[in-house]
């Protein structure tokens, strides 16, 4: 690790090797299948170059803004190192003919070295690869990121294992700036590792947004300082089945590195049965008749102590996750309980709400959306929030997530009328599965096939990649996400006329998931065929 640290930085003290040399059979032109997702605008040639491990230097350009001891892009280079030469151990038998140095020159306009990203974040970056060296220029850290995954993928080796990059101009951008993985560690915990590991493979697929569905009904693994008793009694196992502030600490910091944002998700009212055994009074006494049935429902609306205790825990929330985003729910408000309650009952009649528990849930989610505001936070809101036409602030953020193609396009007309911005996850539910090649129909989604003004459809910021938790943990997390989200990545990234091919697109992906594999990630394979370097396990 050592040799490849000084490598990164271009201080490598040069070692004694041996030159193999060998003779080249006419075996044709070995380039590589492509890159995933596809750039903007992307021309290469048959002109190739070849890359030595022990000659292969990156470094900063006078110009840059930012320089060395950039952590983002410090660290960036010992890991692209290692992923551009895969069997390079350091040492060894080298395979070149000519030992010609190769340079990567980063230039970034902006030093955003010990920042986090966010929603406004530019990834946009421009790569041209000439004899000897390669220009990397973006106008953020996070745009050198997206470039030197792209630069991964455009290395490759012969029949004998040496390494080559062909004469190539990139220019590059994402089309949506939001492109998220929802991950739900409440129906089964999802370890640390796996999280961290999830974080990598998005980042090989360009993902920018990784939401973490938390908590939710079956456990509240999130150890609250202020609120201990919130995972003590809610989580699976107090102690093996939480994440405690270190571990959020890590997921964040791990998630910067590669240029990606961590957004919480804390739903209610509903989804809250596992906050109910760590904080009393929070959740509404369902009642049988005129006595309480002993169940409880969706968190009580009606009592003072409710926001109390959600101002406090949002408090700490908003100061442990840096983003300046918050994701509080709203769907799937069961009514059947509040309108058991007699309490409930007389607060609806003092406030005018009749028997309409839309209204009520509209009474709560608004007050909760006041105390996040207050904390500087932007919400983003299931659609069921804008479906009952709750007051919330301009700049709320709705998640569609049911409906079929119809119904979530008429949805996203609707919402995008009303001025609101919008997120499309309803095509992208990847914990649903079926025989045979499904990536296909998320690769087909088209986002903005709705009816609308160019205004609106600016207001769509992008997509999520949803994977609930029903059935899904460590053990089969990784081939259930993966190739099938990249799919869905492409979509979010790629220009769409240049990306309409199904078919095109197959040999592409099926490449790119080589790609994972010999990474280690278990991503699943796509239909019949092999990889040069299959999975090896752990």
């Amino acid at each position: 690790m050592e040799a490849v640290c000084m490598v990164s930085f271009g201080r490598y003290t040069r070692p004694h090797f041996h030159l193999l040399l060998l003779v080249i059979l006419p075996l044709g032109l070995h380039t590589v299948a492509g890159v995933w997702p596809l750039p903007q605008t992307f021309t290469s040639s048959i002109e190739r170059y070849p890359l030595n491990p022990q000659a292969f230097y990156f470094g900063y350009g006078r110009q840059s803004a930012a320089q060395q001891g950039c952590s983002v892009l410090d660290s960036a280079f010992i890991r692209y190192f290692s992923l551009i030469f895969p069997d390079y151990t350091g040492n060894g038998v080298l395979r070149f003919f000519e030992d010609k140095p190769f340079h990567i020159e980063i230039s970034v306009d902006h030093d955003n070295c010990e920042s986090y990203p966010n929603e406004d974040s530019s990834e946009r970056y421009n790569l041209s690869v000439s004899a000897g060296q390669a220009s990397l220029n973006a106008e953020t850290v996070w745009g050198v990121l997206r470039g030197l995954e792209t630069f991964s993928q455009l290395v490759y080796q012969d029949d004998f294992g040496s390494y080559f990059v062909n004469k190539t101009e990139i220019d590059d951008f994402p089309r949506f700036q939001f492109r998220g993985i929802l991950l739900d560690t409440s129906r089964h915990y999802l370890p640390v590792q796996d999280i961290l590991k999830t974080l990598d493979a998005m980042a090989y697929s360009k993902f920018n947004v990784f939401h973490w569905h938390i908590v939710d009904d079956p456990s509240f693994p999130y150890q609250s300082q202020t609120f201990p008793d919130l995972s003590s009694k809610g989580a699976f196992h107090p102690m093996t089945h939480i994440y405690t502030q270190s571990d959020v600490r890590r997921v964040i910091s791990h998630a910067r590195m590669w240029g990606i944002r961590v957004l919480p998700e804390f739903d209610s009212p509903g989804h809250t049965k596992s906050w109910g055994k760590g904080q009393s009074d929070l959740l509404t006494p369902c009642y049988s008749g005129s006595t309480p049935s002993g169940a409880f429902g969706p968190v009580n609306p009606v009592l003072p102590s409710t926001y109390q205790f959600m101002a406090r825990l949002f408090k700490e929330v908003s100061s442990v996750f840096p983003d300046s985003y918050i994701h509080l729910g709203g769907d799937e408000v069961d009514f059947s309980c509040w309108s058991s309650n007699p309490d409930i009952r007389a607060f609806m009649q003092k406030m005018g709400f009749g028997v309409d528990f839309t209204k009520l849930e509209a009474f709560y989610i608004e007050n909760i959306v006041n105390i996040t505001s207050a904390l500087n936070k932007t919400v983003i809101v299931w659609q069921d929030v804008f479906d009952y036409h709750e007051r919330i602030p301009k700049d709320t953020v709705l998640h569609i997530w049911k409906g079929t193609p119809a119904s979530y396009m008429a949805e996203l007309s609707r919402m995008t009328k009303a001025g609101m911005r919008v997120l499309l996850a309803a095509p992208w539910y990847i914990n649903h599965i079926s025989y045979g090649q499904d990536w296909r129909d998320y690769y087909n989604v088209k986002p903005l096939n709705f009816s609308g003004t160019e205004e609106q459809k600016k207001l769509v910021i992008g997509g999520e990649v949803c994977m609930w938790g029903e059935y899904v943990d460590a053990t089969n997390l990784t081939p259930r996400l993966w190739p099938r989200a990249s799919a869905a990545a492409e979509r979010l990234w790629s220009d769409e006329k240049q990306t309409s091919s199904v078919s095109k697109a197959f040999p592409r992906l099926q490449d790119f998931r080589c790609k994972l594999v010999r990474r280690g990630i278990r991503a699943e394979p796509l239909y019949v065929g092999h990889c040069k370097h299959e999975y090896q396990g752990v």
